[in-house]
């Protein structure tokens, strides 16, 4: 077969293959644990992959979003945009009806 050999992918190029393969359509990201992409890493590298995510997407080589039993992972631009102004929102005068 014409497959690099496994030991020789980054840990960046691991996360980022990762996304891209195991997301299933129309979700743009994975779930850390549910997907079993951090028992793969784990398997692989030895590693806490919570450390290496949490680097890229301080990075921005990777977008991430606290969720439910983990986090969801996904590539740069494809997140859910973050709601801004909720708090002046809530916290601002009443808007009349």
């Amino acid at each position: 077969m014409n497959e690099e050999p496994a030991t020789q992918i980054s840990e960046e190029e691991f996360v980022l293959r990762a996304i891209r393969r195991l997301r299933k359509p129309p979700y743009r990201g994975i779930h850390s644990v549910y997907s079993g992409f951090n028992q793969a890493f784990k398997e692989h590298f030895s590693k806490n992959p919570v450390e290496v995510t949490r680097k890229m997407a301080e990075e921005g080589k990777i977008e991430t979003r606290p969720v439910r039993g983990g986090a969801m992972l996904y590539l740069p631009g494809e997140a859910p945009k973050v709601k801004e102004g909720v708090l002046q929102k809530i916290l601002g005068p009443e808007e009349e009806s």
